[in-house]
C-alpha cells in the first residue's frame, strides 16, 4: 500500500495566531543575537538566529522569513550593532539568502527531502553570496584593506559560512518537526492526516534525520572548538 499524506490548507494564513507566533519568533531571533553570540574566528561570530527565522519560513512561507529577517536586522542595527546600515544590510542578505531560499523550496516540496534540499541549497547559495558581499562591503564597514579581505575569503569566510549553514541546517531539522507538531495541535498550522502506514514510515524517517542532525551538530561544535583553539 502506498503511503498517503494529506495536508489541509497547505498555505498557512497570516491570521492573528500566526502573526503572534511570528512576533514571538522574531523576538527569539533577536535574543539569539544578543545572548548566544559565539566567537569562531577573527571578528566572525555564530548566533542561531537564522535557525529561528528559517523555521518561521518553513511554517508560514518565505515571506515570513523576509519580514523576520528585516525586522531583526533593523532592531539589531539600532541597539547592539556598531556597523550601522551597512551591517544591517549584510545581516539581512546573509539571513535571507539562506532562510528564504530554504523556505521557498520547502514550500514547493513539503517533504523531508524537500526540507533537506532547501537547507542544502540555501547553504550553498548563502556561502557564495556572502563571499561576494564580504569582498565588496567588508572593507567599507570594517575598515580592512580590500587586499586583506580578499586574502581571507577562502581560508576564513568560506569555511565559516559553510560551517554556519551546515550547523543551522542540522539544528533546523532537529527541532522543526516537534515544534510544528505543537503548532498544529494549537491550530496555528494546517493539520496533517495520514494513514497508519504513512505515520510509521514518517516516524522511521524522522528518527534517522534526528540521528544524522545530532551527529552533524556535534561535529560542528567540535570544529568550532578546534578552530578557536587554533
Amino acid at each position: 500500500m502506498q503511503n498517503t499524506v494529506t495536508v489541509k490548507n497547505e498555505r498557512p494564513r497570516f491570521n492573528t495566531k500566526a502573526l503572534v507566533v511570528m512576533g514571538l519568533m522574531t523576538a527569539m531571533a533577536y535574543a539569539a543575537v544578543t545572548l548566544f553570540r559565539i566567537p569562531v574566528v577573527s571578528f566572525l561570530k555564530y548566533e542561531p538566529k537564522d535557525v529561528i527565522i528559517t523555521i518561521g519560513g518553513f511554517m508560514f512561507g518565505p515571506l515570513a522569513s523576509v519580514i523576520m529577517s528585516l525586522v531583526v536586522s533593523l532592531i539589531e542595527m539600532v541597539t547592539i550593532s556598531d556597523t550601522g546600515p551597512i551591517g544591517a544590510l549584510m545581516n539581512f542578505i546573509g539571513t535571507c539568502s539562506f532562510a528564504c531560499l530554504a523556505a521557498l523550496i520547502y514550500k514547493r516540496f513539503r517533504t523531508i527531502k524537500g526540507a533537506v534540499a532547501g537547507l542544502a541549497i540555501g547553504t550553498v547559495v548563502m556561502v557564495i553570496i556572502m563571499l561576494a558581499w564580504n569582498y565588496l562591503i567588508t572593507p567599507i564597514y570594517m575598515g580592512y584593506p580590500r587586499e586583506a579581505v580578499a586574502a581571507m575569503l577562502v581560508p576564513v569566510f568560506l569555511p565559516f559560512n559553510l560551517l554556519k549553514g551546515v550547523l543551522n541546517s542540522a539544528v533546523t531539522m532537529l527541532i522543526y518537526k516537534p515544534l510544528s507538531n505543537v503548532m498544529r495541535k494549537a491550530h496555528i498550522l494546517p493539520e496533517i492526516s495520514q494513514t497508519s502506514e504513512g505515520s510509521s514510515g514518517h516516524a522511521k524517517k524522522y528518527a534517522f534525520v534526528y540521528i544524522i542532525a545530532a551527529f552533524v551538530i556535534a561535529t560542528c561544535i567540535a570544529v568550532i572548538v578546534i578552530w578557536r583553539q587554533g
